[in-house]
């Protein structure tokens, strides 16, 4: 993908909801259960699942997060988005575990907080607009 800069990257972003899910621990994904995604450590691995998928397998369900998705213009080489977005949400007290995927970002919230996330996201996004020459 061509390089842009980050004005121009956070003007072109999308922002879509996409519903709650929970971060399990467990030392291996059981049989039939299809996370968002995994993150094997030394301790065992955790998953991203959807809630309800969670609540269907069993599993628990205690530490959820909205996830929000940024569809972005952009590569894995781009410099300073993660960084931009993660402080402007933290300076409003909003937690942003961010994964990074090969199309897009997707941003995990407190559930509490996701409508304030996503204002603060749509706002970034209009204001980087303004920032970009004419």
């Amino acid at each position: 993908m061509t390089s842009k800069s980050l004005d121009q990257l956070l003007a072109n972003m999308d922002v879509k909801s996409q519903g709650i899910y929970v971060f399990v621990a467990l030392d291996e994904v059981p049989e039939g259960v299809e996370p968002f995604a995994t993150v094997r450590e030394f301790e065992g691995v955790t998953i991203v699942i959807s809630e309800d998928r969670a609540e269907k397998a069993g599993l628990s369900t205690e530490n959820r997060f909205a996830r929000i998705s940024l569809d972005i213009p952009s590569s894995l080489e781009s410099i300073g988005m993660a960084a931009m977005i993660s402080q402007t949400l933290a300076a409003r007290s909003i937690t942003c575990n961010l994964l990074a995927g090969f199309h897009r970002d997707h941003l995990f919230v407190q559930v509490d907080k996701a409508d304030e996330a996503f204002e603060i996201l749509r706002d970034l996004k209009e204001q980087a607009k303004g920032w970009l020459p004419n």
